[in-house]
């Protein structure tokens, strides 16, 4: 269980971080274009849309990454593997 939330809190914040670069590039754009300042709500859409898809794909990097990292105990075990005979 512990590595599950260890690897949602990373990926939560490389989604976070990453969806708001994300909108405020766009609006950066947008300002450049219109000379206004507003926010459209479908900025905010695409922001959310943008974390949901870092944070899923972060979420199944790091849950692996994580899980390999596990060391498992049959290789540490040392009665396991040799014969002392």
């Amino acid at each position: 269980m512990k590595p599950n939330i260890k690897a949602c809190g990373q990926a939560m914040a490389t989604a976070l971080v990453n969806a708001v670069l994300a909108v405020a590039l766009m609006l950066l754009v947008e300002f450049a274009i219109s000379g206004s300042f507003q926010v459209p709500e479908p900025y905010l859409w695409a922001g959310l849309l943008i974390w949901l898809v870092i944070f899923a794909g972060q979420f199944w990097r790091q849950r692996h990454l994580c899980k390999s990292c596990e060391p498992t105990r049959e290789s540490h075990d040392p009665s396991h593997g040799k014969s002392t005979l």
